[in-house]
């Protein structure tokens, strides 16, 4: 089934990397590489697993209307706990794991992500 009105119009035409099923239509790699390299982030399998689990995230609360930051940072401590947590996801990416994770995951960081409590340091 269509998961969005662009599927619905041209049927066949997108094309998802399979190994971001839930990444924005109009997301890459090659995007979030160009965002990365702007920032001064060198991609790892660690960075990529953050982009599909921000992704997946995202995908799962669509119909909310509104993410919850706090769910948000939780669910990403708990997917990472057994390397260090928020801490990791910190070194992961220092410009905050939610907000410059947002970015790189082609996602409208929630308002509250610019919070310096909340997921972004910048």
């Amino acid at each position: 089934m269509a998961e969005s009105m662009q599927e619905v119009l041209n049927p066949g035409a997108v094309t998802r990397d399979p190994e971001f099923p839930h990444a924005p239509l109009d997301w890459s790699r090659a995007a979030a590489q160009a965002v990365a390299a702007d920032e001064g982030i060198e991609l790892t399998d660690e960075h990529w697993e953050l982009v599909r689990a921000l992704q997946e995230f995202f995908h799962r609360h669509e119909d909310a209307g509104r993410i919850n930051v706090r769910e948000l940072h939780d669910a990403l401590d708990e997917h990472f706990h057994s390397r260090g947590g928020r801490r990791h996801l910190y070194e992961l990416m220092p410009g905050g794991p939610v907000a410059q994770g947002c970015r790189l995951a082609g996602l409208e960081p929630p308002a509250e992500a610019a919070s310096q409590s909340f997921g972004s340091v910048s």
